[in-house]
C-alpha cells in the first residue's frame, strides 16, 4: 500500500463557491466528542466504543436513532450537542490553517459556507469558544431530512450561496461520508487527513488530499474564487 508524501507542486484552481465541513475540517474536537459519547453511551446503555466506530461525520440524530429512537428528536439532540462546547470546550482546537483561511475568505468577500452534520447549537458553541470567523451561510443537521453521505446538505449549501446547478463548487471534508456526499453532489472535494487514513479518503473519492488547511491559500476573488492548493498527496 503506497501512502505517498504531501509534496505535490502547487496548483491554481478557480471555483464559484467553497463549502466546508466543520468538525475535523475547521475544528478538531475529537477528544470532546469522545467524552460526549462516553457520557451519552452510559445514558443510552450502549458501549461508547460501538457508537464511536460509526458516529464521525454522521448526524447525532441518526446515531441515536439506532440505539434509542425515543430520544431521536431535535429538542434532545440540540440540548446534548449544545452542552459539548460548554462542558468540554478545553478539549477542542482549530485545525491548522483554518483560522487564517476563514478570515482571509471573509475579508475578501469570498462565497463560502459551512455544511455540517452538527446541530446549530453545537456549531454556535464552538465558534464562540474558539473565536473563529462566523459563516454568513450555514447548513446544519436539522436543515436536511437525510444526512451525509446523502448529497442533500451540500446541494443546499450551494443554494445558500445563491449559486445554481452550473456552479463550480469545492468541498473541504475529513470524513469519508462527507467526501461521498460532496462527490454525489457533483462537486470537487479536498480531503483532509486529520481524522481518517489516506486510504479511506482515497476510497471515498477525494480529488485532492492534504494534511490540513495550511495547504489552501486564497489568491484572489474576482468573479470566481482563485485559490492555490499546496502540498497535496503525491504518490
Amino acid at each position: 500500500m503506497t501512502q505517498g508524501t504531501f509534496t505535490a507542486p502547487p496548483q491554481i484552481l478557480f471555483f464559484d463557491g467553497l463549502l466546508f465541513d466543520f468538525d475535523g475540517t475547521i475544528v478538531d474536537s475529537t477528544d470532546a466528542i469522545v467524552k460526549h459519547w462516553h457520557k451519552l453511551g452510559k445514558e443510552l446503555g450502549v458501549d461508547p466504543k460501538v457508537i464511536l466506530a460509526t458516529s464521525h461525520g454522521r448526524r447525532s440524530i441518526d446515531t441515536i436513532k439506532l440505539y434509542d429512537p425515543s430520544r431521536a428528536n431535535w429538542e434532545y439532540v440540540n440540548h446534548v450537542e449544545g452542552l459539548i462546547p460548554k462542558e468540554f470546550g478545553q478539549d477542542a482546537v482549530e485545525i491548522p490553517g483554518a483560522r487564517n483561511l476563514l478570515k482571509t475568505l471573509e475579508d475578501a468577500g469570498a462565497p463560502w459556507a459551512v455544511v455540517t452534520s452538527g446541530t446549530r447549537a453545537l456549531i454556535a458553541g464552538w465558534l464562540e469558544v474558539l473565536k473563529l470567523s462566523q459563516p454568513k451561510f450555514l447548513v446544519v443537521a436539522e436543515d436536511v431530512e437525510v444526512g451525509k453521505p446523502d448529497p442533500q446538505c451540500y446541494l443546499l449549501g450551494r443554494s445558500r450561496l445563491g449559486l445554481g446547478e452550473g456552479a463550480s463548487i469545492l468541498v473541504f471534508e475529513d470524513a469519508p461520508s462527507g467526501i461521498k456526499a460532496g462527490k454525489a453532489a457533483g462537486f470537487k472535494v479536498v480531503g483532509l487527513a486529520t481524522t481518517h487514513s489516506i486510504e479511506q479518503l482515497k476510497e471515498a473519492g477525494a480529488d485532492w488530499i492534504v494534511e490540513d488547511l495550511r495547504s489552501i491559500v486564497l489568491k484572489e476573488v474576482n468573479g470566481q474564487v482563485k485559490i492555490e492548493i499546496r502540498n497535496t498527496l503525491q504518490e
